[in-house]
C-alpha cells in the first residue's frame, strides 16, 4: 500500500522519465565532448593562436572583443555546443586560457580537405593533431595517481573514456572550392571532387580506428551567394543573385559527399553518421533574407571589396574616404564581411538544421547517436 507522500513522489519521476524520453523515443546521447574538424567557418581560435590576429570588431557582438572567430559574435559551431550542453570548445592551437574538459576544436581558417590550399592546416593535419592529443592525454592520465587524475584531468582535460563517447563533427570543403575556382577552370574542379572526398573518407577512417563512433557532417554552403563570389564573378546569377556555376559544383560536392557517407556507414559498422544539408538552409536564409527581417544578401556589414579591398578588422583612407568601418546593426545582415556569416544568420541557420530539418537521417543533434543505419 503505497502512502500519500509516495504516490506523488513516484509521480514526479514518472513525469520526468517521460520528459527525458521525448515521450517515448530515444534518450539524449549526453555527449561527454565535442571534436570538430573544419575551417574558418568554424574556427574557434586557431588562426588567430597559429598566424594572425582575427582583429576587431570581429567578435563584438556576442563576446565584446575579439575571440579567434570570424564572426561579430558565435558560430554554428557554438550553437552546437549550447545545444548540447556543453562548453565553447578551444581551438587546439591555442595555448592560452584553454580547456579541452569536454572537447577540442581543430579547425583552422582558411583549411581545405586536400594540401595545397590556403592553409597549410588541412584536413589530414588537423587529423594528426588530434591523433597526438588523444595520445599524450591517455598516456598522460595512465601514469597519474588517483588524487592527480581528479585534479589535473577534472578541469582540463579529457578522460581517455571520453573519446569514444564524444561527437565528432565536420564543417569543411568549401576552401577546396574556393580555391580551384580562383586557380583553375570550373571543369577542373568539378574534375577533383572525387579525390577531395577520397581524402576526407580517409580521414573518417582514421577517426573511427582510434574509437570515433558518432559522426555529424555538414555538407558545403551555396558558395556562389557569398558577396565576395557574386563581386569577383557576376555573369551568370541565379534568381536571388547567386552565382549560378558555383552553386552548381556545390550541389554536385555536396550529392558525392553524400554518396560518401552512405559508404562509409555500410562499411564502418559500429559507426553513427547524420548527413547535414546546410547548403539548403543556408540557401533558404538567402532567399527569404526579407521576410526574415534581413537586408539584401550580397550586403554585408565589415570590410570592403568595391574599389578597395580592405579585409573586416582594417581600416583605410582613400581620397577622403574611410574604409573598413563595420555597419552599425550586424543582426540585419546574413553575411558579416562578404565570406563569412553574421551571428544572427548563425543562429538562424543553427535553429534550422540541429532540430534535425535539415539531416539524413532526420534525427536532432542531441540525439543523433540514434541515427538509423539504414534510413
Amino acid at each position: 500500500m503505497y502512502s500519500s507522500v509516495t504516490l506523488p513522489f513516484l509521480c514526479l519521476v514518472l513525469i520526468q522519465l517521460l520528459g527525458a524520453l521525448g515521450g517515448g523515443g530515444p534518450t539524449g546521447c549526453g555527449f561527454s565532448a565535442i571534436f570538430n574538424f573544419g575551417d574558418s567557418n568554424s574556427d574557434t581560435g586557431a588562426i588567430s593562436a597559429a598566424l594572425s590576429e582575427v582583429a576587431a570588431p570581429n567578435g563584438e557582438t556576442f563576446f565584446g572583443h575579439p575571440s579567434g572567430r570570424f564572426c561579430d559574435g558565435r558560430l554554428i559551431i557554438d550553437f552546437i555546443a549550447e545545444d548540447l550542453k556543453l562548453p565553447y570548445l578551444s581551438a587546439y592551437l591555442d595555448s592560452i586560457e584553454t580547456n579541452f574538459r569536454h572537447g577540442a576544436n581543430f579547425a583552422t581558417g582558411g583549411s581545405s580537405i586536400r594540401p595545397g590550399g590556403y592553409s597549410p592546416f588541412h584536413l589530414g593535419i588537423q587529423i594528426s593533431q588530434f591523433m597526438r592529443f588523444k595520445s599524450r592525454v591517455t598516456d598522460i592520465y595512465n601514469r597519474l595517481n588517483v588524487s592527480k587524475k581528479t585534479s589535473a584531468f577534472g578541469y582540463r582535460m579529457p578522460r581517455p573514456h571520453d573519446f569514444s563517447k564524444a561527437l565528432y563533427t565536420f564543417d569543411i570543403g568549401q576552401n577546396d572550392l574556393a580555391y580551384g575556382f580562383q586557380h583553375s577552370a570550373v571543369e577542373q574542379v568539378i574534375a577533383s571532387i572525387p579525390d577531395i572526398l577520397s581524402q576526407f573518407s580517409q580521414a573518417v577512417r582514421q577517426l573511427y580506428e582510434e574509437g570515433a563512433r558518432v559522426f555529424w557532417v555538414h555538407n558545403t554552403g551555396p558558395i556562389g551567394c557569398l558577396p565576395y563570389s557574386i563581386i569577383y564573378d557576376n555573369s551568370s546569377l541565379d534568381q536571388n543573385g547567386c552565382v549560378r556555376p558555383q552553386n552548381e559544383v556545390a550541389q554536385d560536392f555536396n550529392k558525392q559527399l553524400k554518396d560518401r557517407i552512405l559508404q562509409l556507414r555500410a562499411q564502418l559498422s559500429a559507426a553513427v553518421f547524420t548527413y547535414v544539408d546546410v547548403y539548403s538552409a543556408k540557401y533558404s536564409l538567402i532567399s527569404e533574407a526579407k521576410d526574415q527581417g534581413f537586408v539584401d544578401p550580397s550586403s554585408f556589414c565589415c570590410g570592403s571589396y568595391y574599389g578597395y579591398h580592405i579585409d573586416c578588422g582594417k581600416k583605410a583612407i582613400v581620397n577622403g574616404t574611410v574604409y573598413g568601418n563595420p555597419c552599425e546593426d550586424p543582426s540585419k545582415h546574413i553575411s558579416w564581411d562578404g565570406i563569412h556569416y553574421s551571428e544572427a544568420a548563425n543562429k538562424w541557420v543553427a535553429s534550422r538544421i540541429l532540430g534535425g530539418s535539415f539531416s539524413y537521417p532526420a534525427v536532432p543533434i542531441r540525439k543523433s547517436c540514434h541515427a538509423s543505419k539504414n534510413p
